[in-house]
């Protein structure tokens, strides 16, 4: 009876030691994927920046070049109709260019915030894609935080994203608001809905929740907050809460309108 008792305590202690390396082999992977997602927005941070200083310029020096080669050929008509092609092409390219960089990092998102990021980001994606998105987004009295901005930001691009993909909806809307205590994001559409079973996994964390589902989640983790998926046959919710402990960078919002950038963006 003795005998059995300490191995019954024995393996008490084996099982907590094994709890307490999983929690800790669990916490490292988690810090060492939200560093991965800040190295990934920093990395688009830069890129963006090189594409519009770098691609962007010696596009715009291309644009002064044909506008040269317009004024050398007056009267040489198809050579004139042949330059205006290849200034619509300059043009073309000039644009996606400036809408991949502001896609991959917003410049309104350091300039003045999530909310102006959130409306010309809706504007130019419902553009783009087709549906009609619909957005009611609060003005916050205050900036929040830059991780937050951006984090709410990349939930918002990766949830339309996965509207325009799966969802079927040629409707959706998009919320914004704040409470004493957090701000709440969420988007719903008025799509097919996820199945049941596919729901269930979704609502899990497992490697079949996908890359994106998975960096949403990783996002709203390291800001204590957290994402909630709902579906049914009239289409899907996904609500994230962060809530608001400490108010960084305090600043009123500036006014949304005015400001420069693609509006195909």
């Amino acid at each position: 009876m003795w005998i059995r008792s300490k191995q019954s305590k024995q393996l008490a202690l084996e099982h907590q030691e094994l709890e307490l390396l999983v929690a800790a082999r669990t916490a490292e992977l988690q810090k060492l994927s939200q560093r991965l997602l800040k190295v990934q927005d920093e990395e688009r941070r830069r890129f963006a920046r090189d594409l519009h200083d770098s691609t962007g310029q010696t596009l715009a020096a291309l644009k002064m070049s044909i506008l040269l080669l317009q004024q050398s050929c007056k009267g040489d008509l198809p050579k004139l109709a042949l330059i205006s092609e290849v200034e619509a092409l300059a043009d073309q390219a000039l644009e996606e260019i400036r809408t991949m960089s502001y896609l991959l990092h917003p410049p309104l998102l350091d300039e003045v915030g999530f909310a102006c990021a959130a409306e010309w980001y809706i504007e130019g994606f419902s553009k783009r894609s087709g549906i009609n998105v619909k957005a009611e987004i609060a003005e916050l009295p205050v900036r929040l935080p830059s991780s937050m901005e951006v984090a709410l930001f990349r939930v918002l691009q990766e949830s339309l994203t996965n509207v325009h993909r799966h969802s079927g909806a040629s409707d959706a809307i998009v919320y914004f608001k704040h409470q004493a205590d957090a701000v709440i994001l969420e988007i719903i559409d008025s799509g097919k809905g996820i199945p049941v079973e596919r729901l269930q996994v979704l609502s899990g964390v497992s490697a079949e929740t996908g890359v994106g589902l998975a960096g949403m989640r990783e996002r709203l983790n390291e800001l204590n907050g957290n994402l909630e998926i709902e579906s049914g046959a009239n289409g899907t919710s996904l609500r994230a809460t962060v809530p608001l402990y400490v108010m960084a960078r305090p600043g009123q919002f500036g006014d949304c309108s005015g400001l420069n950038g693609p509006a195909q963006a």
